[in-house]
């Protein structure tokens, strides 16, 4: 299973990644991230919630990394990401708030 979690930078992230307990977890964040952390292939830089197209851009990389479920952090993301939940359903992509393990 590949998990990713949003808010890459925050320090909810590495704990709720600590807590996991799947192999893969990939961390992830529309914020600008050192280069270092996205070229380790443990991070990904995320496409920015101001986009008009975010949802369908979340759903591309979600695709392209064959993500599993989403833990999604911050309030804007999760506002954005609960309102096109039943797309991410229909291709087996859960998302999930940082409180739900």
């Amino acid at each position: 299973m590949n998990v990713l979690i949003t808010s890459a930078v925050s320090a909810q992230a590495h704990r709720l990644k600590s807590r996991l307990t799947v192999d893969n977890v990939i961390l992830g964040d529309y914020h600008e991230l050192p280069g270092f952390m996205l070229s380790a292939g443990k991070m990904l830089k995320l496409p920015d919630p101001n986009s008009i197209a975010y949802a369908h851009e979340m759903l591309t990389l979600s695709l392209d990394n064959a993500i599993d479920v989403i833990y999604v952090l911050d309030n804007i993301e999760a506002v954005l990401l609960m309102e096109s939940k039943q797309l991410f359903t229909e291709y087996n992509i859960d998302i999930r708030s940082g409180d739900e393990i």
